[in-house]
């Protein structure tokens, strides 16, 4: 077990579950400390919430910081700039990757890839400088491979998990064992169905008429739970709740802390998203539904390349 202190970078609220995740699992060794990027709302509310939990022995939460650390050595976003800097400047190459949504999709398919290609997100269209990181990057962590592990609770497919593993690369699953261990202090919503927001239409990737009046009709159906994304935009949202038969609940920890409580009977439904696949590690148990609905090709607007349609809808699914 590594016995030096961890300190993980994390960005978002699933970084952060995720990085409690892999500190509970034994992956982080014996002590670790989280520190949050700085400014963002969604991360102080989940902060909050972990802490009301209680964290497992010998990890802390550390207060926000505007700029990461040194000596990070677990992170969420390997597609950031900072980090990959941090990463080609760094004596120490051991590098552990928790979830951080579909990206991880993009990264375990990048680092499974026999062509060595630049780290970069799926939708990004980089510069020359921001290209070229990315590409030492790729080849420093190729060298350093048996040193690189992705903590992750998707699920990325017998195929691609088996090509990670032959590139020489950790892949350890892992199933909320921490959160789920945690008791139920508060029941979830009452309504039967609950619906995850999205970014896909502030992304510019689908069109905003298309979303607005699918939510309209499935609350002509049935009362709804609305659980909105952390970036969605404030004025949909507004439009949202002013849909009859919708409740929305404000922005605040992520759904996987804050639907813990649903029922058998209840069903969460939502737009490819990683929340998909996590809701459903820890929400099958207990018998709940967690559709993926897929974006119908009307949907989608010019900038969703066939690709990125077939990346979110695939990976989501």
């Amino acid at each position: 077990m590594n016995s030096k202190r961890e300190t993980a970078w994390v960005e978002s609220p699933l970084q952060m579950i995720c990085a409690v995740e892999a500190h509970h699992a034994g992956l982080l060794g014996g002590s670790t400390l989280i520190v949050p990027r700085a400014g963002q709302r969604a991360l102080k509310a989940t902060r909050r919430e972990l802490l009301r939990l209680g964290l497992p022995d010998g990890l802390e939460l550390g207060e926000p910081r505007e700029r990461m650390p040194g000596g990070i050595g677990v992170v969420g976003d390997a597609f950031s700039g900072r980090v990959q800097l941090r990463w080609l400047l760094s004596r120490d190459p051991r590098a552990v990757v928790v979830d951080d949504g579909l990206a991880t999709i993009r990264l375990l398919e990048l680092l499974a890839d026999p062509k060595v290609r630049p780290l970069l997100r799926a939708r990004a269209t980089p510069g020359r400088l921001r290209a070229a990181l990315g590409l030492l990057v790729a080849h420093r962590i190729r060298r350093n491979r048996r040193n690189v592990t992705v903590f992750t609770a998707l699920d990325a497919g017998e195929d691609l998990a088996q090509a990670v593993h032959k590139a020489g690369f950790a892949l350890v699953p892992h199933d909320f064992a921490w959160l789920r261990a945690q008791p139920l202090r508060e029941p979830g919503p009452p309504e039967r169905t609950v619906v995850l927001g999205t970014s896909l239409v502030r992304n510019g990737l689908v069109h905003r008429d298309r979303y607005l009046r699918w939510i309209t009709g499935l609350a002509e159906q049935e009362p709804l739970a609305y659980f909105p994304h952390r970036r969605e935009d404030p004025v949909d949202l507004a439009v949202i709740r002013e849909r009859p038969g919708v409740t929305m609940h404000e922005p605040g920890v992520p759904a996987e802390l804050s639907l813990r409580g649903l029922a058998a009977d209840q069903r969460v439904v939502s737009l490819p998203s990683t929340a998909i696949s996590s809701l459903r590690v820890l929400l099958s148990p207990r018998g709940v539904a967690v559709e993926g609905v897929d974006v119908p090709d009307d949907w989608w607007t010019s900038r969703a390349a066939p690709a990125l349609r077939s990346h979110l809808t695939g990976a989501a699914r």
